[in-house]
């Protein structure tokens, strides 16, 4: 009786152990949430896209469900409504993410930093500020999940689908971007300096002066280039797709030297959180091919 007494108290020591080592304490901030995963083996930031927020993040993002029990951390960002960042942005997110991790004595070890859509521009252009600046913050990795890196290209992309008009949604959304790039930065004819400035990448110039500083960390680069779903929704071709412009950074990186850069083209994942069918959307990350990508050591 005594022994079988014993036993149970033991397993009970060790289920509370358990317990205890997957408990995951969440904090919540004026611009994000961070979720600690204990013990903690990397931690992944996310910006989210354009008209987005934190919220949409973790209704779209599948691959973060349960996530924190694998012992990653997770840092939701909602700094939104950016396609570039000025050297004042860079400077104000990079303190930011410092004063988060170090009033939350975060590890900065093993950091991972991603973005959907035009937030994969913002996670693309902090984590190259945070290695040329040699920020204590050091990313071990970068995820851009079907972003518009190159901005000389999304204007001429925009103004294209307002002349097709093809979908209204995307002749809406056209019309949109010409007014905000023109606005804010030119035109590509008359202002193409400030578009190698401030776009992540160029085809045109084969634009190296951010990605160049991704050589030596590792890099994914996701795409779902639906071709059949683009022609017969949007009248597009490969060259009008955020795949082709990032099919074109990853050989410029693997032209500079990278040897853990990764053009990711995914097949049917491309579906929202309502089930609407979508080649642009969170959910073509494959979560079980991140995480391990994530936590291998070599």
């Amino acid at each position: 009786m005594l022994r079988n007494t014993l036993i149970i108290f033991l397993l009970c020591i060790i289920t509370i152990g358990k317990v205890k080592s997957q408990e995951i304490k969440t904090i919540k901030g004026d611009h994000f949430e961070l979720k600690v995963a204990s013990p903690q083996k990397a931690i992944l930031i996310l910006f989210p896209c354009y008209p987005c927020n934190i919220e949409h993040t973790q209704t779209e993002a599948k691959f973060l469900k349960d996530i924190e029990k694998q012992g990653i951390s997770t840092l939701l960002l909602d700094y939104n409504q950016k396609l570039y960042l000025t050297e004042a942005e860079k400077k104000k997110y990079t303190e930011t993410l410092n004063t988060i991790f170090n009033e939350n004595n975060i590890k900065k070890e093993n950091i991972f930093i991603g973005g959907f859509s035009s937030g994969g521009n913002v996670a693309l252009l902090v984590s190259s500020y945070l290695i040329k600046t040699g920020n204590p913050i050091q990313p071990k990795g970068l995820i851009v999940v079907d972003s518009p890196i190159d901005l000389e290209e999304l204007y001429k992309g925009a103004k294209n689908d307002v002349r097709k008009n093809k979908d209204a949604e995307a002749a809406a959304e056209g019309k949109f971007l010409v007014d905000l790039l023109e606005k804010e930065i030119g035109t590509p004819q008359n202002d193409i300096e400030k578009y190698k400035n401030y776009s992540p990448y160029l085809v045109s110039s084969n634009s190296t002066n951010h990605i160049k500083y991704l050589k030596n960390i590792k890099v994914r680069l996701y795409c779902e280039p639906d071709l059949d779903w683009q022609l017969k929704n949007k009248n597009r071709k490969y060259e009008d797709l955020n795949a082709y412009k990032l099919e074109s950074a990853y050989h410029s990186l693997l032209n500079i030297g990278s040897h853990q850069v990764e053009f990711i083209k995914t097949e049917n994942r491309g579906i929202r959180a309502n089930g609407q069918k979508h080649p642009h959307s969170w959910n073509i990350v494959e979560p079980e091919s991140l995480i391990h990508w994530m936590l291998q050591t070599s």
